[in-house]
């Protein structure tokens, strides 16, 4: 099956945004060890790495808005509803076992890991609903 525009223009979106993350995580990270800048400064370096992944979210919702074929479009929001259930539900049951101390703290940057991983269920989740019918 031919992959849409929409998908064309997401995939490239998705990778060009994931090269400039790593660029800017990279740099930060130099910076932060090399220079250790502080005030505004501190926050525009420590800021830049998430700003891709925004970007991610936004090419997502840009594809999700572009697909032509309802079929595909419905799979893709289920696939992205499944990621904000899996990563919220953990998030939340992880933030509860933390105000408890019952476990260590984890960075909140690492919900948006898991909502990436979630799309990964969803895609599981998609492929054996599409099979069974």
């Amino acid at each position: 099956m031919p992959k849409s525009p929409a998908i064309r223009r997401y995939t490239r979106a998705i990778i060009g945004l994931s090269l400039l993350y790593a660029g800017t995580l990279i740099g930060a990270e130099l910076v932060f060890k090399a220079h250790e800048p502080s005030g505004p400064v501190a926050y525009a370096i420590a800021i830049l790495p998430a700003l891709p992944i925004i970007g991610m979210f936004a090419a997502i919702g840009r594809y999700l808005n572009e697909e032509q074929d309802e079929y595909v479009r419905m799979l893709a929001v289920r696939q992205t509803l499944i990621a904000s259930a899996f990563a919220l539900s953990i998030a939340t049951a992880w933030g509860f076992l933390e105000s408890f101390e019952v476990v260590g703290h984890v960075d909140s940057y690492f919900i948006a890991v898991l909502w990436f991983g979630g799309l990964g269920v969803g895609s599981v989740v998609n492929h054996f609903t599409v099979r069974a019918s």
